[in-house]
């Protein structure tokens, strides 16, 4: 049985019981908010790391992604080898009004060229103009913030192995280079030593 008004109390209870407390709301965009490290906002493009495979613009569930290219003579990179063509980008851009961030473009791409950015200020007034060219993306890849480190009992990334290996084998070729001079350099020195301290004869310096 309710009593008339009871259902006023219980209406100026809860008003009360949130007047009490302290609030929550985030003063935005004056404070920013903290987004989790794996937060999907943009897509940024690391430009030289683009072969033009195409391989993102045909995996793309959307269709959003566009690229241009064109083919140019590469000269041999010794004599008498044979001249090599290769892709230049001309265009490559997201349309993100269609975009639904599944993240397969960045998944398929064989040389890591498109990174995940948090950053997420980048409505527009016109829909249009939600397609962002090469260089606002090539932007964004400065706010792409850096991977995790490798837990210590992982493998070492194939990448770093093969540059740590091609440096080591340049350093103990020009370890051997150096030790190969070095004989040369002590077999001349007792040499011009013996030419210094040989004493004139009477006339020979006339």
């Amino acid at each position: 049985m309710s009593f008339p008004g009871s259902g006023l109390a219980k209406g100026l209870a809860v008003t009360l019981r949130t007047m009490t407390k302290r609030s929550v709301t985030a003063q935005y965009p004056d404070v920013q908010p903290d987004l989790p490290p794996r937060s999907r906002g943009v897509i940024g493009l690391f430009e030289e790391n683009c072969t033009v495979c195409m391989l993102c613009a045909r995996e793309c569930p959307d269709w959003c992604i566009y690229i241009d290219s064109h083919k140019e003579t590469v000269p041999p990179a010794a004599p008498g080898g044979r001249e090599r063509s290769r892709n230049v980008l001309d265009r490559f851009a997201i349309d993100f009004a269609l975009c639904m961030y599944c993240g397969i473009c960045i998944e398929v791409c064989p040389f890591d060229a498109l990174f995940w950015s948090p950053e997420f200020e980048y409505a527009e007034t016109d829909i249009r103009e939600l397609t962002h060219e090469r260089d606002k993306l090539r932007e964004w890849m400065w706010t792409v913030p850096e991977p995790p480190a490798l837990d210590p009992k992982a493998e070492e990334p194939k990448e770093i192995a093969a540059a740590r290996k091609a440096a080591d084998k340049l350093a103990a070729q020009q370890a051997a280079e150096a030790e190969a001079e070095a004989p040369a350099q002590d077999a001349e020195a007792p040499a011009q030593d013996r030419d210094r301290e040989r004493p004139e004869t009477p006339g020979e310096g006339t």
